[in-house]
């Protein structure tokens, strides 16, 4: 099965202002967030991608750009289901003043609870990046084969709650991860197992790449986990 490299947008305008941006149109990446995306082609230039999958969001389209440019014929679909989280009320408000909502602390220790005002809940979030993830799995493996690699752009809540959905965790865990702009998450999917491969990257991804094909499964390939067997000691 296909390895799905998740990537963050860069920094946005929200991000240095404090503000829960939410689906409010128009939020555009600053001035450090384009250098990000300008960097995003150099560090994904060793995977071969068979197609980039983003969120409708302007930050989301403005992070891919450059990478667009730079890999004349990937193609690049929008699918709403990786878009953000409708926060609904909460959208455009200040997190230092939505700290002292009630509902923050729901949001903080038992997200699987938290329902946004006039928005959606977070399990319903991860419900439809979830069904996302595989559906582009299925479709990626049926167009380019079972060792593609493909890119989704998309948003922190949802990059969270794809890795606790890889990793088996609950949601009400997945604020225990951690993914800043720009950052590059990678999962590996098998019939077996999902294995997480990287979490909120900002260095090297040339290791990503899939290896040669082979005719027959060596002991390096389990050891390594793409055939969905897990590295008992660790692995090299």
């Amino acid at each position: 099965m296909p390895t799905l490299i998740l990537v963050r947008h860069g920094r946005s305008s929200a991000n240095t202002s404090g503000v829960l941006a939410g689906r409010t149109p128009g939020v555009a990446l600053d001035e450090l967030g384009r250098r990000q995306a300008a960097a995003l082609p150099g560090r994904l230039d060793g995977l071969p991608l068979a197609a980039a999958v983003r969120s409708p969001l302007l930050r989301c389209e403005q992070t891919l750009e450059p990478l667009s440019r730079a890999r004349d014929g990937l193609p690049v679909y929008e699918d709403e289901r990786i878009s953000e989280c409708d926060y609904g009320e909460w959208s455009g408000r200040k997190l230092a003043e939505l700290a002292e909502e009630p509902l923050m602390a729901t949001v903080q220790q038992h997200p699987s609870a938290a329902v946004f005002p006039g928005g959606e809940s977070l399990r319903a979030m991860q419900a439809r990046a979830v069904e996302a993830a595989r559906d582009w799995n299925a479709r990626v493996e049926a167009e380019h084969g079972a060792s593609a690699v493909y890119l989704m752009c998309s948003h922190g809540d949802i990059i969270k709650s794809l890795v606790a959905d890889a990793l088996g965790m609950h949601l009400d865990l997945f604020q225990r991860i951690a993914v800043g702009p720009c950052s590059v998450t990678a999962i590996g999917y098998t019939p077996r197992r999902p294995f997480l491969l990287r979490l909120g990257d900002t260095g090297e991804l040339g290791s990503l790449a899939p290896p040669p094909e082979q005719e027959d499964e060596t002991e390096d390939d389990a050891a390594s986990g793409s055939h969905g067997m897990a590295a008992v000691g660790g692995g090299a």
